[in-house]
Formats: structure tokens, C-alpha cells, sequence
């Protein structure tokens, strides 16, 4: 319970008479169940819609009802796992939250032990964190980040893109996933290899898990993806088939920070270990109505490494998955 009150009453801030649409699926149900309780005591006028009400799954669009319900809300919270072919479902979800500029938590993946862990952070410290590290990188000419598995990369940056800070601390201007924590750009260039030993995005997660016993070794050139090995061979076939759905699906469209200083491991659902402290990629859309960029992709799926050793330019800030605070101010 503790996790949901942390999201209804610190992040998404919910004032009493607030409408808030809360959108779950059969799996996520016992984690919409401790929101909407959270939500009674806040005093807010909450509607709960469950997707599995509205047609089969996997959608193959948002439903309807869905769409209306966040036209008309003050807050949405989207609560569900994650089905092959359902990414369009979701931006069509997410189109209508950031045209209407309303407050927005996306829970793709939640699990009630990510309620128990990610959630019960202090999110003040994060987004202190958070907007050190933006504020760094606005600046920033270069970044390099290696593991001893072998990830190494260095990216440049665009000058005309945003860095986004979504901290955990939601507001009109910016959604956010819960658990929270990252700081994420579109990068102008990557270069080098990325080697995906924890998990990787969209349904590669619930499908393959935690990678670290067959890691995706990735090739990357002028920010695409140009060569895929990896010991499953189905999961090297499917990753790369699934790059190349559209002409920017093998595009790095995002390079993010996870800035979540109360995660002490990964647990092998991507949704919290990409908040987990260190550097993470992903190919395909580049959240362009956030960072401005001016491309699109149909796709989008993350790929997570461990124990980054990170530099902004040539200064070290991430030791084996650990913020050295003095270089950010905040020791």
C-alpha cells in the first residue's frame, strides 16, 4: 500500500475531486486494486477500466472507451503487461495524454513486487538527482560507457534536442513511467557495441526474461543497429526482425540515465531496472513530442546492460552502477 499511496499522493499529486482513469488489464489487477484504494482515501473521483472488457488480446488499437475516458479525466494511470503488437495501442494512449497535457503514469509492466521496491522510493531525492544529471548533459559534448561484458560506446549529442527528465515527480509538461527515474535524450550519434546482459523491452521481456545468461551482443554504427549475435538463436532472429519493422526501427531513439537511488538490484523486469542507477539504449521511436525530435518509428523496445562504468566527457560519474555523487554536487 505504501508504493500505491507514494504514486497517487508524491508523483501524480492527486487533489481530492480529481477524476483519474485507471486502465488495467487481468494481470495488473491486484496493482490497480491498491491505487484505486489509495485513490479512495485521497478523496479523488476515480473510474476503473479493464482492457480485456473492450476486445481480445493482443489489441491491435486502443479501445474506444479508453481513448474517451483520458479525454475527459483530470490524471490517467495505465497498469498492464505488455502483449506482442500492442505498442501502437499504447502511443495511441499516449498521444491523447500529451495533446491534452494532463497528468499521466505509465505502469506497463508493474508487478506488485515492483510496488513493494520501486515505488516506495523517495522520489524527491531522485528528481534532485535527476535534474543534476540534465542539467550536466544540456552542456555535455560526449558520453562513454563501458562494462566489463564488453558494452562500449561513445554518443554525441544534438544541441536542438531536450534532454526529458521524468523523475517521478509528474507534471502536464511530462508523463512518466512508474517506478520512475530516468533522464533520456535523442542521441545525434552512437558508436560501438552494446551488449544486453539484463533485459531487453517491450515483449522480449516477458517472452525471453533476464538475459544475462545469453546476452544480446549489438553492433551499432552512426546510431543504427548494424549486427545482432546472441546464444539463443530465436531471440537473435526475432530482435533483429522486429529492428527492421520500419525504416527507423533500428535507430537508437533513446539513450536514458536511471537515476532510481532506491534500487539495490535488478529483478528482471525492465520496467524497474531501467530506473536502476547507469546508462540503457533503445531502438525505434524517439518519444519525439518530448525530446523534439523529428522522426517517428512504430517500434520501440529498450535494452538494459549491468554495472556501467559511465564518463560525461572525461568525467567519470557511474562507477560499476554506482553515482559517484561528489562529481554531481550532491555528496
Amino acid at each position: 500500500m505504501a508504493g500505491a499511496k507514494n504514486a497517487v499522493e508524491v508523483c501524480l499529486n492527486i487533489q481530492p475531486g480529481e477524476k483519474v482513469a485507471v486502465i488495467a488489464d487481468e494481470t495488473s489487477r491486484a496493482v490497480a486494486a491498491s491505487l484505486e484504494k489509495a485513490l479512495k482515501e485521497r478523496g479523488a473521483d476515480f473510474s476503473g477500466l479493464l482492457l480485456e472488457d473492450y476486445g481480445p488480446r493482443p489489441m491491435d488499437g486502443a479501445p474506444p472507451a479508453v481513448l474517451d475516458a483520458l479525454e475527459k479525466t483530470d490524471v490517467g494511470v495505465l497498469c498492464m503487461t505488455p502483449q506482442p503488437g500492442e505498442l501502437g495501442a499504447r502511443m495511441a494512449i499516449v498521444q491523447v495524454v500529451e495533446r491534452r497535457q494532463i497528468r499521466y503514469a505509465h505502469m506497463v509492466g508493474v508487478t506488485p513486487e515492483i510496488m513493494q521496491q520501486g515505488m516506495r522510493a523517495d522520489y524527491r531525492k531522485v528528481d534532485e538527482l535527476s535534474d543534476r544529471l540534465r542539467a550536466r548533459m544540456l552542456r555535455a559534448e560526449t558520453l562513454t560507457v563501458k562494462t566489463e561484458r564488453g558494452t562500449s560506446f561513445r554518443a554525441h549529442f544534438d544541441p536542438q534536442l531536450d534532454w526529458v527528465k521524468t523523475s517521478g515527480l509528474i507534471s502536464p509538461r511530462y508523463w512518466s513511467n512508474l517506478p520512475a527515474g530516468e533522464v533520456f535524450t535523442t542521441p545525434k550519434t552512437v558508436d560501438g557495441t552494446f551488449v544486453c546482459d539484463a533485459s531487453a523491452g517491450d515483449y522480449f521481456n516477458r517472452k525471453y526474461g533476464d538475459l544475462q545468461e545469453s546476452p544480446l551482443v549489438m553492433k551499432i554504427s552512426g546510431a543504427r543497429l548494424v549486427h545482432v549475435e546472441c546464444p539463443r538463436k530465436d531471440l537473435e532472429d526475432e530482435f533483429w526482425k522486429y529492428c527492421h519493422t520500419d525504416e527507423n526501427s533500428d535507430r537508437v531513439g533513446e539513450l536514458a540515465f536511471g537515476t532510481n537511488l532506491g534500487l539495490t538490484h535488478m529483478i528482471g523486469i525492465l520496467l524497474q531496472d531501467e530506473k536502476f542507477p547507469g546508462v540503457h539504449i533503445a531502438f525505434g521511436d524517439p518519444y519525439g513530442g518530448q525530446t523534439h525530435a523529428d522522426w517517428k518509428s512504430r517500434t520501440h523496445v529498450d535494452v538494459l546492460t549491468r554495472n556501467c562504468d559511465v564518463w560525461i566527457d572525461e568525467d567519470q560519474v557511474i562507477c560499476k552502477g554506482r553515482y559517484q555523487l561528489e562529481h554531481l554536487g550532491l555528496a
